[in-house]
């Protein structure tokens, strides 16, 4: 067993989240999309862990100003009423003061405790970013173990990671990568992305054979392919 449950510090300008995991002897601190997480053995005791971050403090502001630099400007401003997609819905997000609270899916809202200042929309930014990741960890996994044995293969893994230009990724060691941004498409676009890559374990080419064993699959799958290639600027560009 790995991760067996997350916590969260508010840092003073950041929230880190906690993972507690039997594989860590030491803590190790990673500040991954301007979001912080600290790694940590399952019994450290938050004292410990708050000690770490006010160590690192200096070290992890530097890091998160230096990924806001490189990031494009953002239409978006991370206040209550913008609406953000989920397999193709607009949710209307709604954001509330006080300790922090991870994002919640509830009646048709996207809601995300934070303490108020000037760090709100970069603690709610992260915040949301947390919540696809882990809406993608899932349902990616269950549309992975869906597909697999229709197109007849077995991943040896399945990672989320940040992709700029693609939807997902095939290694030659048969793990699947695949982008968390997806989840804002329609759910059957979801469904497309999955069996491309799974079809990459037969096939790692854009081939003839290759397009004609994902129609097996999904007969419908140029409707997907052409909804992602024309709304793909627009499908998490903050």
């Amino acid at each position: 067993m790995a991760a067996v449950k997350s916590e969260y510090r508010e840092g003073n300008g950041f929230i880190a989240e906690i993972i507690r995991t039997e594989r860590r002897k030491t803590a190790d601190i990673r500040v991954e999309e301007g979001a912080v997480s600290v790694v940590v053995p399952t019994n450290l005791a938050l004292s410990r862990i708050d000690e770490l971050l006010k160590t690192k403090r200096t070290w992890i502001k530097e890091k998160i100003a230096l990924h806001r630099e490189a990031q494009p400007a953002s239409e978006k401003q991370f206040v209550s009423g913008e609406a953000f997609s989920y397999l193709g819905r607009n949710y209307r997000l709604k954001v509330e003061e006080g300790a922090f609270q991870p994002v919640r899916l509830l009646k048709g809202r996207l809601v995300v405790t934070v303490p108020k200042g000037k760090d709100q929309p970069h603690m709610i930014r992260n915040a949301l970013i947390r919540w696809y990741k882990r809406q993608a960890e899932q349902k990616l996994r269950e549309k992975v173990e869906r597909y697999a044995p229709i197109v007849g293969v077995e991943p040896t893994d399945v990672r989320i990671k940040t992709f700029k230009s693609r939807w997902g990724s095939c290694t030659v060691k048969g793990r699947l990568e695949f982008n968390w941004r997806v989840m804002m498409a329609p759910n059957r676009c979801v469904d497309y992305v999955v069996v491309h890559e799974l079809c990459h374990l037969k096939r790692h080419d854009h081939s003839v054979a290759f397009w004609k064993e994902v129609g097996r699959v999904m007969p419908d799958y140029g409707v997907n392919k052409d909804w992602l290639k024309h709304n793909e600027p627009s499908l998490g560009g903050w």
